[in-house]
């Protein structure tokens, strides 16, 4: 039997004040208080796992355990079929910016046009499909969990178009659209995202009668 929430607090896993506010935002119908892991000090785990389920389980299980609450966590990134899923889990890796290449960060330009060179070096005919995939895990202090996958299919594009995305958006083209997530409206992004996918799962199981 699947365990549900009620209404109480739920920490989120993450120290980004704009997740919160984008996860706490979907939640609030469904009276959970959204605090963040940040909030109340909590150490940043590892991210070990070799999946984003993995991943998604590590974070969510840190918070519950440290703050004595359920906490919800999430992992995603962009996977791409001729690269063999990757990056995948290294998604994020792939723009960060080693020391001898400047200041610290994630520099998305180098990421996209990384995946770009790989497909590029495959040849014209390289299958450039493609999905974004999202794990959103719910641990409880007890050690007990649940996980959800949404996913978003899609195409890539070069060069980068758009510009109210973020990551790999400017070169991600969902299925069905000619436009990238990049060059959509936020609410649209929102409504056919690989998140908004995992989070309607989540509702209905969660929340559904």
């Amino acid at each position: 039997m699947i365990r549900k929430l009620g209404a109480e607090t739920l920490v989120i896993a993450t120290h980004n004040a704009g997740k919160l506010k984008e996860i706490g935002a979907l939640l609030a119908p469904y009276g959970l208080q959204c605090i963040s892991a940040g909030s109340l000090g909590l150490p940043e785990p590892a991210e070990t796992g070799k999946t984003f389920i993995a991943n998604a389980l590590i974070k969510a299980r840190a918070a519950a355990e440290a703050s004595g609450l359920p906490a919800l966590a999430d992992d995603s990134g962009l996977c791409v079929d001729a690269l063999q899923g990757r990056p995948g889990v290294y998604t994020a890796d792939w723009a960060e910016r080693q020391w001898f290449e400047g200041p610290a960060g994630r520099d998305w330009c180098m990421a996209m046009g990384k995946v770009e060179g790989m497909l590029c070096e495959l040849g014209p005919d390289a299958d450039r499909s493609c999905h974004f995939a999202c794990v959103l895990a719910i641990a409880w202090p007890d050690g007990d969990s649940t996980v959800y996958e949404g996913r978003a299919e899609g195409t890539l594009t070069w060069p980068p178009r758009g510009t109210m995305g973020f990551g790999y958006d400017p070169v991600f083209v969902p299925m069905g659209e000619t436009r990238t997530f990049a060059e959509h409206d936020p609410d649209e992004k929102h409504a056919i995202s690989h998140r908004a996918d995992a989070f309607a799962k989540l509702v209905a199981e969660q929340f559904g009668s």
